[in-house]
């Protein structure tokens, strides 16, 4: 759990905190940087002004599974670089905003924002297309399922 400052140019007494639960799985065999994934969430939720409690769960599985998951979720006979499953509706609408804390979904104070699920193998290949480390190309993808997570859609 990491607890970060929302504005970090403010003075301490001034800081807004949050929490944020951030899970991350992976196999073994691919070699990722769970602090890079962890930091990008943070800096992406901080961008948004999301404070108070988040969760958010990262999985980074090969081609099989995500083929699989793409089948079953969306009905396509093929893989894909990312798949994000919303557990709770981020519309301010169906938050509530507690003074000092943010916004949350009550009773328990947690925003629990759902899951990112990536493709090793497919992020591999991108970031191989694009000339930028593997590494790089997930914190891209994370950034594009995080903001979907938070009801930020592209065109």
């Amino acid at each position: 759990m990491w607890k970060i400052a929302t504005s970090p140019s403010a003075s301490r007494n001034d800081r807004e905190t949050f929490m944020v639960n951030i899970i991350v799985n992976s196999d073994p065999r691919y070699n990722i940087n769970k602090d890079s994934i962890k930091t990008a969430v943070s800096e992406i939720l901080s961008q948004h002004r999301i404070s108070g409690k988040v969760e958010l769960g990262i999985n980074i599985v090969g081609d099989r599974k995500m083929h699989e998951l793409n089948r079953k979720y969306r009905g396509l006979d093929s893989t894909t670089n990312i798949l994000s499953f919303a557990l709770e509706d981020s519309n301010p609408a169906n938050l509530q905003h507690i003074p000092r804390i943010g916004f949350v979904a009550a009773p328990d104070k947690w925003l629990r924002l759902g899951d990112i699920i990536i493709s090793y193998p497919q992020a591999l290949e991108d970031a191989s297309m694009d000339g930028i480390s593997v590494d790089e190309e997930i914190r891209d993808l994370v950034e594009h399922g995080l903001n979907h997570l938070l009801g930020i859609h592209h065109n």
